[in-house]
């Protein structure tokens, strides 16, 4: 399916999952506007779209300022006309992150990004997409938004659980309105994520997880679905699942 003449928006887009994703919807012709708090490498990111011949706009943005969101939201919307795709990708965990450690003031921060931040990308597509009865949005969760393990850590283990939730909260109320959304869970994936681990897996370890490329044809196989069709939710894990090889929790900090 080609996407040729529709918006997609893609926060965390200048790394790993969100750079994946913003990478392969503007493959399929997509114009692409991807944000973030670095720009660096949201240039990164969009030297590589424009290498692929894709169409490709910065917006700066810190998902956990609600005011910046809708600001972001109404200038794309007022630029093009629209925003038919939304990909909320961005998202962070803490080191400290378990119940002994985990500071109030970082779990705030993981839940303003992981889910705060998601509800106001959701809260400032949605209106447009409800007038004109069609809009697709894709939330990035985790393998721990469906299991709880310690090594995610209480904030982002709720988060995440949360985001699932916010996401098929749209399919049962805009269902009607052509609006259709899906949520993604992936396991172990090899993204700068990782170096917030209390451990950071071995690269052996990390040559065998899901790869970011391997989540955007995921994105893009959700996009490319015909609009009458609604994939509620995905769950993808490395074949080599170390939540399952091991048969316990991995990569905990040492007691």
């Amino acid at each position: 399916m080609s996407l040729t003449g529709k918006v997609a928006w893609v926060t965390g887009g200048g790394t790993g999952i969100g750079r994946a994703g913003a990478l392969e919807l503007a493959k399929m012709g997509a114009r692409v506007v991807v944000s973030g708090r670095s720009m660096q490498t949201l240039e990164e990111t969009a030297a590589l779209v424009k290498k692929a011949d894709g169409k490709v706009e910065i917006r700066k943005l810190d998902v956990a300022d609600k005011k910046a969101v809708a600001r972001a939201a109404a200038a794309i919307e007022k630029k093009h006309g629209r925003i038919d795709i939304l990909v909320n990708s961005a998202g962070t965990n803490v080191p400290n992150r378990s119940w002994d450690a985990v500071t109030i003031e970082a779990w705030e921060s993981v839940v303003r990004t992981n889910l705060d931040g998601m509800f106001y990308c959701c809260h400032a597509v949605l209106p447009g997409m409800r007038t004109r009865r069609d809009g697709l949005v894709i939330n990035v969760s985790s393998w721990f938004g469906k299991v709880v393990l310690p090594l995610s850590g209480p904030s982002y283990t709720a988060s995440k659980f949360g985001a699932a939730a916010l996401t098929e909260s749209i399919n049962a109320e805009e269902g009607g309105n052509g609006i259709r959304a899906c949520v993604i869970c992936p396991a172990e994936v090899a993204t700068p994520i990782l170096l917030k681990r209390p451990v950071v897996p071995p690269k052996e370890e990390q040559d065998r997880m899901l790869q970011e490329e391997d989540l955007g044809r995921t994105i893009a196989f959700v996009a490319a679905m015909p609009a009458r069709a609604c994939v509620n939710e995905i769950i993808i894990s490395p074949t080599h699942n170390r939540f399952y090889a091991s048969g316990r929790v991995i990569d905990q900090k040492k007691k």
